[in-house]
């Protein structure tokens, strides 16, 4: 139950501020129309919370731990969508971010998306890829070898 909660608090904190309570704020939650953007902004809704939410049950069932760096994965999770992309959560909020410049036909959006993921391309590359080097070692670097930082492989070696 405690990992539930710091998982569920990590979730409304990090992800929940970047990709819903900011876009939000900076749209100022001007309505918008239905059509073919609405469909496509509910498909990226769908996908990039579907993509977040397998990560963080990854996290919690077989890494033992949650997304926060101070209550990291005691084992390195390199199941389900980890197998394709060592950051597929950071990408699934970046969908997010992206279903609101959808829906809201905001540039302004896919440019705070464009500083989000520049962020995020930050901290793994100073802290995250690092930190993990020195946990996990040997098994780190074999995975670095064989998953892309960011996008799937969409062919074989």
């Amino acid at each position: 139950m405690v990992l539930f909660l710091k998982n569920l608090a990590f979730t409304i904190i990090a992800p929940g501020t970047a990709a819903f309570l900011i876009p939000w704020l900076i749209v100022g939650g001007r309505p918008t129309e239905l059509g073919i953007m609405t469909l496509l902004s509910t498909l990226l809704f769908i996908l990039g919370a579907t993509i977040y939410l397998w990560c963080l049950w990854d996290f919690a069932t077989f890494g033992r731990g949650t997304p926060a760096p101070i209550d990291a994965p005691k084992k390195l999770v390199v199941r389900g969508l980890y197998q394709y992309s060592r950051n597929p959560m950071y990408v699934g909020v970046l969908i997010l971010i992206l279903a609101w410049a959808t829906s809201f036909k905001a540039v302004i959006l896919l440019v705070y998306m464009l500083i989000v993921g520049l962020a995020f391309h930050t901290f793994v590359i100073l802290y995250e890829e690092p930190h993990l080097r020195k946990l996990f070692a040997e098994s780190y670097f074999n995975y670095c070898a064989q998953v892309p930082r960011w996008l799937p492989r969409l062919w074989t070696k």
